[in-house]
């Protein structure tokens, strides 16, 4: 990820933090409980969220990604450590991890379903994933604007793509799905999810 798209992340993305994310991230982290993995913690916005995680591992492949969340690693209330690591390739043993957590990740992981497959190696048997992403939409003409707005999307914000249908992935990878809300139609949802091996 750019040094530039880093910098420029909190403030393009400060509108809606303020509104309805922070809100969502603040529900959705207050079920995260034990030892937590965050996948692609990037400029560290859960860090000061988390409340009832015994300890919170956080992964991010950017270095400048890293040293953006550096302020926000110390407004912790919970031991966190932060490893500069992919989705892909977790240097973690199986079964390691009692809840994970991502968060506007799996849009930009190159390759989604090794990283789904990842998860669920390191995540104990019944172990809780939370998520909360953006998706594509149910919605025929919307879905046809992800699709066709995403090759450049992709450019522009380092990766991330409009249309990834990231519940269908998690359901084909035997991830057990308890709860979905949705938001904002129905572009962004929050799940919450067991790990069945």
């Amino acid at each position: 990820m750019s040094r530039l798209f880093a910098n420029w992340y909190d403030i393009f993305m400060n509108p809606l933090e303020k509104k309805k994310f922070r809100m969502i991230r603040k529900e959705l982290l207050s079920k995260a409980k034990g030892s937590v993995l965050e996948l692609g913690s990037g400029t560290g916005i859960n860090f000061p969220l988390y409340e009832k995680a015994a300890t919170v591992t956080a992964i991010e492949p950017s270095q400048h990604m890293i040293e953006r969340s550096l302020s926000k690693l110390k407004q912790a209330v919970v031991p966190i450590e932060v490893v500069q690591a992919s989705a892909e390739e977790l240097p973690f043993a199986v079964d390691s991890f009692d809840t994970v957590v991502a968060t506007l990740v799996f849009c930009t992981i190159p390759n989604p379903e090794k990283a789904i497959l990842e998860m669920k190696r390191v995540c104990k048997s019944d172990g809780e994933i939370l998520l909360f992403e953006h998706v594509k939409m149910q919605n025929r003409f919307l879905s046809l604007l992800q699709d066709w707005l995403t090759p450049a999307w992709k450019k522009i914000c380092d990766g991330c793509c409009l249309n990834r249908n990231t519940l269908d992935l998690l359901k084909a990878n035997d991830i057990y799905i308890m709860k979905v809300q949705k938001y904002y139609r129905d572009l962004f949802v929050f799940a919450e999810a067991i790990n069945k091996k």
